[in-house]
């Protein structure tokens, strides 16, 4: 399984689609930041820095999957919502992708506003440009808590498979246990400087954390998110505004804020998964990516799509082409 990866961030969504099976033949990103952490822990990725715009997907024609998590900023009530009329919108050239690479699959992800009623003349659109492609395709409303992300963190998918093996896709069940606590998952990270209060504050703690928030370069420095979002985890004995540069001393008294370490374990990352910058741009990968356990999730049932889809026309005596793995020609 082959993919392209748009939009790459930190790599919480590659990550996952590389769980799920499938080999990265490039990722785009425009931050540096960012690039620069893909690049420390994958040294052997593909990736080009650089505006999307700019990148052409000729040289990847006929791969499995196009995955990316346009920019949320457009469709997200903190960006105001302008949707197309938005400059940070870059649904038109994941399509525009598309049309150059026809992938067997595609999948993007976005936040949760781009469900709101002002957006459904867009979403049918963005349909309707996918259909004139020979695409079905749909939106769908996942939240990561139920695919063990300790996290309420719903997010928006659409996925859009080739018509001649549509009908092989079904989207991910819900796991059938509930996601650990605030409280459980951060217990040893919190107590790495021999907190004393550790136990206390781990019992309070007894909820899955609300929805991280990553911020954008025109606010400031990194915290927990809005008022509402404070009070949330004022609830979790978490001071919501700011992240820490380490755990609590021994002899801390009050309520701990998260180190970034800690917000990429709510995120689901693994903890080898480093990141590269200062603490702002580090805290933002973290909380604009997507969670690796929810991209896998929905990229095993397309590699599933796929794969029933290949063993079907063996069966029926019908070749199939596979892509070459060539980066400077074009991929058949």
């Amino acid at each position: 399984m082959y993919s392209v990866e748009i939009c790459a961030g930190g790599g919480g969504q590659a990550l996952g689609i590389e769980q799920a099976g499938f080999e990265h033949l490039a990722l785009v990103e425009i931050d540096n930041a960012a690039c620069s952490t893909l690049k420390a822990n994958r040294p052997t990725w593909n990736i080009i820095e650089g505006d999307l715009a700019e990148f052409s997907g000729m040289n990847y024609k006929g791969i499995n999957l196009l995955a990316g998590g346009v920019p949320c900023p457009p469709f997200s009530k903190a960006g105001r919502q302008l949707g197309e009329n938005d400059e940070r919108n870059l649904f038109p050239e994941a399509i525009r992708l598309v049309d150059e690479i026809r992938p067997q699959a595609v999948m993007l992800e976005n936040v949760r506003g781009l469900l709101d009623a002002v957006f459904d003349e867009y979403r049918t659109r963005v349909i309707g440009d996918l259909e004139k492609l020979g695409y079905h395709a749909e939106w769908r409303l996942l939240n990561a808590s139920d695919y063990g992300v300790p996290q309420l963190r719903p997010r928006v998918f659409f996925v859009a498979v080739k018509n001649d093996i549509s009908e092989y896709f079904t989207w991910p069940k819900p796991i059938e246990r509930n996601p650990l606590t605030v409280g459980q998952v951060l217990y040893d990270l919190m107590s790495a400087n021999g907190w004393t209060g550790i136990n206390r504050w781990s019992l309070r703690a007894n909820d899955i954390a609300p929805t991280i928030v990553g911020g954008s370069k025109k606010h400031g420095g990194p915290d927990l998110g809005p008022t509402r979002a404070k009070k949330a985890w004022a609830s979790l004995g978490v001071d919501g505004r700011g992240i820490a540069d380490s755990a609590p001393n021994s002899d801390f008294v009050g309520m701990p804020r998260l180190t970034c370490r800690m917000v990429a374990r709510l995120q689901s990352f693994p903890d080898e998964w480093s990141f590269v910058g200062k603490k702002t741009p580090v805290y933002r990968q973290i909380g604009n990516a997507l969670p690796p356990p929810l991209a896998k999730s929905v990229g095993e049932q397309i590699s599933q799509c796929i794969n029933i889809a290949a063993k079907n026309r063996l069966r029926g005596g019908i070749g199939i082409g596979y892509p070459n793995r060539g980066r400077k020609k074009g991929i058949s």
